[in-house]
C-alpha cells in the first residue's frame, strides 16, 4: 500500500483513525493497488489536514465529514485509522470497528507507525464489544454479498462485516446465479457465519422443469374461442423394464471350492497311481531275477503274479480316476469365472433368442433359450 509522507506525518502528529465508505452494512475498499494521482493525493492531504484541526477541536461530526471525502479521494491506511478514530469519538461503534479493522488488515510494516497500533486495537475490541459480527462465504467468486439490501463488496470478503444487534438478511448475487439468501440473528458482541450456495441458472432450469409443461395442454387465459390448442397424441403404455437379475456369489464360491477339491482327489489319485505303479515295478523285476515269468506261470509264481495282475489294476484304477478328477476341477473352475465374469442380463422379452455357453465333463458347447 502506498503512502506520502505528508500523510504520515498527519496520522502521527494527530494520532488519529482509520475507516472505510461508510455503508450500513458496506465494507472499506480494499487498498488500491496504485496509488492516486497526485492531485488526488494533495487534495486527499489538505482533508486530512483540515480534518486534524476539526478533530482537535473536538468538532468530530465535521471531521467524520471532511475525512469521509478524503477517503474516496484517497483510500489509503492513515486516511482509515483517522476515520476510525473519529467515528469511535462519535460513538458509532459498528462504523468505527468498521474501519479500525481495515486499518490492522492493511497495517504497514513501518516502526514509525507502530506505536499507533495498540490504541487501533483497543478502539476496535471496545467497538467490537457494543456490536455483532457476519462473516459471509458464497460459493461464486466475485458474487456481490449484500446486507440488509446494502452492498458490502464482492466475495469473497476480506473479514468480518460489522452489524448491530439483531436479526439480518444476507444475500448473495451473481450473473448466471440463482441468488442466495440467508436470515440470521446476531448477538451483541458474536459473529454469525454465512454460507451461501449458489447453484447456477441452468441447473436451478433442470430442477423446475418436470413442472414446466404441467399446463401445456391448457388454453392461455384469455384466449379468444376459436384458438386452437395443440394436443399431442397420448403416449402409449410403456412395458416396464424387467428388472435385472441380481448376482449371487455363493454359486462361484461352492464352484470354486468344488473345483479345489477335484483338483486335490486329482492329485491324490496320481501319486497313488504312482506308488501303485512303483510297486508293480518292484514285483516283476521280482519274478524276472528269480529266473521267472507270469505267462505261463509256474505253481510257484502263480501267487507273485497275482499280484501283479492286482497292482497293475490298481495303476489303471487310480489313473483313471485322477483323470476325472483334473477334468471336473478344470469344468468346475471354467464355471466357478463364466458365472463370476458373465454379464448380468434382464429377463428374457417375447421374441427373444440368447446362446449361452455350457461346459460339462466330457464336452462343451452352446445352449439356445428364447422366450414367445
Amino acid at each position: 500500500m502506498m503512502m506520502n509522507s505528508r500523510s504520515l506525518a498527519l496520522l502521527l502528529s494527530a494520532a488519529t483513525l482509520i475507516a472505510a465508505p461508510g455503508v450500513a452494512a458496506a465494507q472499506p475498499a480494499a487498498p488500491q493497488e496504485t496509488s492516486a494521482s497526485g492531485d488526488a493525493a494533495k487534495r486527499a492531504d489538505a482533508l486530512v489536514d483540515k480534518a486534524k484541526r476539526l478533530y482537535l477541536g473536538g468538532k468530530y461530526e465535521e471531521a467524520e465529514a471532511t475525512l469521509m471525502s478524503a477517503w474516496e479521494l484517497n483510500p489509503t491506511f492513515d486516511v482509515a485509522y483517522n476515520l476510525g478514530n473519529t467515528k469511535y469519538q462519535l460513538k458509532k461503534h459498528r462504523e468505527a470497528a468498521q474501519y479500525l479493522s481495515f486499518a490492522l488488515r492493511n497495517w504497514p510494516l513501518l516502526k514509525s507507525v507502530a506505536k499507533l497500533k495498540p490504541t487501533a486495537e483497543q478502539r476496535l475490541a471496545e467497538s467490537r464489544a457494543q456490536v455483532g459480527a457476519v462473516t459471509v462465504a458464497a460459493s461464486a467468486v466475485g458474487a456481490e454479498v449484500l446486507v440488509d439490501g446494502q452492498v458490502v463488496g464482492r466475495a469473497p470478503l476480506e473479514g468480518e462485516v460489522f452489524v448491530e444487534p439483531g436479526e439480518h438478511q444476507v444475500e448473495a448475487r451473481q450473473q448466471g446465479y440463482a441468488p442466495a439468501s440467508q436470515t440470521v440473528r446476531v448477538e451483541k458482541a458474536g459473529t454469525a457465519k454465512v454460507e451461501l450456495a449458489m447453484v447456477p441458472l441452468q441447473s436451478a432450469v433442470a430442477e423446475a422443469a418436470p413442472g414446466a409443461n404441467a399446463g401445456a395442454g391448457e388454453s392461455a387465459p384469455g384466449a379468444g374461442a376459436g384458438a386452437l390448442v395443440a394436443e399431442q397424441p397420448p403416449a402409449g403404455p410403456v412395458e416396464p423394464a424387467a428388472p435385472r437379475e441380481e448376482r449371487s456369489w455363493v454359486p462361484v464360491i461352492a464352484l470354486g471350492a468344488a473345483s479345489v477339491v477335484g483338483l486335490g482327489v486329482g492329485v491324490g489319485m496320481t501319486v497313488a497311481s504312482n506308488s501303485a505303479s512303483a510297486d508293480g515295478r518292484a514285483q516283476a523285476d521280482a519274478i524276472l531275477k528269480a529266473g521267472g515269468g507270469c505267462p505261463d506261470a509256474p505253481p510257484a509264481y502263480e501267487g507273485s503274479c497275482a499280484d501283479l495282475r492286482s497292482t497293475a489294476s490298481r495303476v489303471d484304477t487310480f489313473g483313471r480316476a485322477a483323470t476325472v478328477a483334473y477334468a471336473a476341477s478344470g469344468v468346475l473352475a471354467i464355471a466357478a469365472v463364466t458365472y463370476a465374469l458373465w454379464p448380468r442380463q434382464q429377463a428374457m422379452a417375447s421374441g427373444e433368442v440368447r446362446a449361452l455357453p455350457e461346459a460339462r465333463i466330457g464336452y462343451g458347447g452352446f445352449v439356445v433359450q428364447g422366450a414367445w
